[in-house]
């Protein structure tokens, strides 16, 4: 209880990143904090979505890996 009434906004974080949250009066567990289920995407909006991401030009992307990754490995 004390992290909670102290930290709310950190410990609420954790649990909307799917963390199980449990919350304890005097070392018991009395109460759970979870994330609620979001709301599936529909098709077009999944479509949407796709259609907006940028076109990847995979010889400009290998050409980055490469000259970051040491060739001897």
């Amino acid at each position: 209880m004390r992290d909670l009434r102290n930290h709310g906004g950190e410990v609420v974080d954790r649990a909307s990143r799917g963390e199980r949250v449990v919350i304890t009066r005097s070392g018991k567990p009395v109460a759970e904090l979870n994330a609620l289920a979001s709301t599936p995407l529909s098709a077009d909006a999944l479509l949407s979505r796709w259609n907006r991401l940028p076109r990847l030009d995979a010889d400009r992307l290998r050409a980055d890996v490469d000259d970051l990754l040491d060739s001897s490995l």
